[in-house]
């Protein structure tokens, strides 16, 4: 009986230590409990997202970018935040993008690409905002049959 309730204590002072602290366990949980989680989106404007392309071809999309979308960043391949907000402008004139010009690559821009690109016809799918296999053959199709 002594060895389990050993263990017992021992077991609740280890969750305690992980949770913050013994005495301030509760309230490190709670504290956490009280703070918005942050969502994916938060992130997106940092990241690269390329969609499939290479660095050759995302630099074949920078270039179109900035000859005809406001682009002023490096045509480095990596198509970040400023690759995706002159992509969101394009998007928007053209191809039914409602959201906001931030450079986060959501099912709203998937969806407006889509559009565009079975519009030159790359892309036979569905306009689900999902960028899939499919998606990503067909830009990897557009960004080889521009030569900006």
């Amino acid at each position: 009986m002594r060895s389990i309730t050993r263990t017992l204590v021992t077991v609740t002072a280890v969750v305690g230590i992980a949770a913050g602290g013994l005495a301030t366990g509760g309230v490190a949980v709670a504290a956490s409990a009280e703070k918005p989680a942050a969502s994916s989106e938060a992130y997106g404007a940092l990241a690269v997202v390329n969609l499939g392309l290479n660095a050759a071809e995302a630099k074949n999309v920078q270039r179109g970018l900035r000859d005809d979308w406001g682009y002023t960043g490096d045509i480095d391949g990596q198509l970040g935040p400023e690759s995706w907000k002159a992509m969101q402008r394009a998007l928007k004139k053209h191809w039914g993008y409602t959201g906001a010009i931030d450079g986060i690559v959501g099912s709203g821009t998937i969806s407006a690409l889509q559009r565009a690109l079975k519009s030159y016809g790359h892309y036979t799918g569905a306009i689900d905002g999902i960028a899939g296999p499919a998606t990503q053959a067909a830009f990897r199709e557009y960004a080889n049959a521009h030569d900006w």
